[in-house]
């Protein structure tokens, strides 16, 4: 298969699901399902988890949906490889009614990589593989706090040993929340018990903005300058927030102007400290200085990014790239370089609804991740060339419609809003969707 030393494509080119035959007299052998290259599933099929393609798979329910969470980093340390895998999250719901909103801290633990296949043996082996299957479940634990209103955007940073997280809610407003205490009792069971029984009700904001005159869903936290952080509104308004000595933030009153409709989303720049990145429902994506009046702080434009609205960006921590993500369902890499040019230096179309989240690989350069309105989360690596002597668009002419950097497709998801890697689990994914949370890490990265 075509793949660059230490990495490979699943045997079914990416594809995790396949379409197979719920007759049990049908003797048809299972295909390989490539969402838009091929016929639609047939009466009778369904689409089945080829388990080989993952290292670990777990599902999770919250109640609520969630549109928005982030990772909140830990101290169990980096590279982390060695199952089973503690997690920690933060998000926020979308209830039915304002008031049964909740932010919520996951701790997600015990989670086992896919099950290996069943032995055959006695009585004895059976009652042992019940007792190990009852051992590899996974545990979640959750520490909420109400919330009025529905959470757009979550986002969270450390300021020295302090975590906090920057929320977008639809009343319009932005608040930071202190994360420390829901960190300390989703970890111990009886403290947890203690703190949704007496204490969940009192905890308040730290810092609440209700500057922006309407709602919104861009914010990002400086990686740079801790507390430093931007937000956007669905006004075309963009704030600055500075902390402050005293633990507060001010915000500038003064908007950055340049867009002409909603701004989706925002990304400081990983190697300086006053440059951010804004992307907007009017097509464009902007790169900004803060060192500059907001009025004349816009230093660069690609007025038509997309054939509509920018979704979503991600700034790459390791090569001087932006990845943008469009209604147009298409993907772009931007070489900022050479971003004058209004070129982008790669472009992708796999995804046939609006992108919805993208990320670049924490360690990894030429990694990236996207999901979509069609129920897809994509695995792309820029460096992958198809080898030609491997013969897999003869061994399935749907592969030749493929782009050839699109490592893996994962389905089974039900209206996917974010995806993130984890920064301290190399290659572990998680999305949030209608249909709940999932982890997962695939066998292609």
């Amino acid at each position: 298969m075509a793949a660059r030393k230490g990495r490979r494509r699943t045997c079914e080119t990416g594809e995790p699901m396949e379409a197979e035959s719920c007759d049990p007299a049908s003797e048809s052998p299972s295909q390989v399902y490539l969402p838009g290259k091929g016929p639609p599933l047939g009466e009778g099929e369904e689409l089945v988890m080829d388990e080989e393609a993952y290292v670990l798979y777990h599902r999770a329910q919250t109640g609520a949906p969630c549109l928005s969470f982030d990772i909140v980093r830990d101290h169990l340390g980096d590279n982390r490889t060695e199952l089973p895998l503690t997690l920690f999250l933060c998000a926020g719901t979308q209830a039915d009614s304002a008031q049964n909103n909740r932010l919520m801290m996951l701790r997600m633990h015990n989670l086992h990589g896919t099950k290996p296949p069943p032995s055959e043996g006695s009585d004895d082996d059976e009652e042992e593989d019940e007792e190990d299957e009852e051992e590899r479940k996974p545990q979640l634990d959750l520490a909420m706090v109400p919330h009025y209103g529905g959470i757009n955007r979550v986002r969270v940073s450390w300021l020295g040993e302090e975590p906090v997280a920057g929320v977008w809610s639809e009343k319009g407003q932005v608040e930071v929340f202190a994360l420390r205490r829901l960190l300390q009792v989703v970890d111990d069971p009886q403290a947890l018990a203690i703190f949704l029984r007496e204490e969940q009700a009192r905890i308040k904001p730290i810092f609440s903005f209700a500057g922006h005159m309407g709602e919104g869903f861009a914010l990002d936290w400086s990686p740079r300058v801790p507390g430093r952080l931007v937000t956007g509104d669905c006004q075309k308004n963009i704030h600055l927030w500075t902390p402050t000595d005293g633990g507060s933030w001010h915000v500038d009153q003064r908007p950055f102007v340049g867009h002409t409709r909603s701004v989706e989303d925002l990304q400081w720049s990983p190697t300086e400290d006053t440059v951010f990145a804004s992307c907007s429902a009017d097509a464009s994506i902007r790169i900004w200085d803060i060192r500059a009046a907001p009025g004349k702080a816009c230093m660069l434009t690609t007025a038509t990014a997309h054939d509509g609205d920018v979704n979503v960006i991600s700034w790459s921590r390791k090569e001087p790239f932006l990845l943008s993500g469009g209604d147009d369902g298409v993907l772009k890499v931007w070489d900022l370089r050479q971003f004058k040019s209004g070129s982008p230096v790669a472009t992708f179309k796999q995804h046939m609804a609006p992108v919805t989240s993208v990320e670049w690989h924490p360690q990894d350069s030429g990694v990236f991740a996207a999901s979509g309105a069609d129920n897809q989360i994509t695995q792309w690596d820029l460096a992958v060339e198809r080898d030609p002597e491997a013969g897999e668009a003869e061994a399935d002419p749907g592969l030749a419609a493929l782009p050839q950097q699109l490592l893996f497709v994962h389905q089974g998801e039900t209206d996917l809003k974010e995806l993130h890697w984890h920064p301290q689990c190399p290659g572990v994914l998680i999305s949030t969707a209608l249909s709940g949370f999932t982890v997962f890490r695939t066998i292609s990265v």
